[in-house]
């Protein structure tokens, strides 16, 4: 699912973090998963026209406590083990918001074929945030 967080146009200039997207992966605490081997550190993605080459985007999971107590279904969520998930770009001069949604859109095509394969059992919810860090 990929839903977005439309902040407000920010003043351009100067060496910018921009979160691309952020979410939630998990998957339950006796799989034997390690995201290490389906997800990369780092995805490379088209600069913005008229920009210097970019760096890649920043692929970051972290284990963190289950963000909510049950899934939609009414599972509860205390057997799973979940991390939070964030694809950031430190761009040289901070794009605006149109540029900033099209890279968010690369990185969330890059990724979906990775995602759809992990394990049966992995689930994950990200959706396009375009925030400074």
């Amino acid at each position: 699912m990929l839903c977005g967080v439309s902040p407000t146009e920010p003043q351009a200039g100067g060496r910018a973090a921009i979160r691309l997207l952020q979410g939630y992966i998990w998957h339950a605490q006796d799989a034997d998963v390690d995201l290490e081997q389906f997800l990369p550190r780092e995805l490379d993605l088209p600069s913005p026209p008229g920009l210097a080459e970019q760096e890649s985007a920043h692929v970051l999971w972290d284990t963190v406590n289950p963000p909510f107590a049950f899934f939609e279904s009414g599972d509860p969520t205390a057997s799973q083990v979940f991390y939070q998930f964030t694809v950031l770009r430190v761009y040289d001069e901070r794009p605006d918001n149109t540029e900033l949604h099209e890279d968010a859109a690369a990185a969330s095509q890059a990724l979906g074929p990775l995602l759809d394969g992990t394990p049966d059992g992995v689930g994950w919810q990200l959706w396009e945030d375009l925030r400074e860090l």
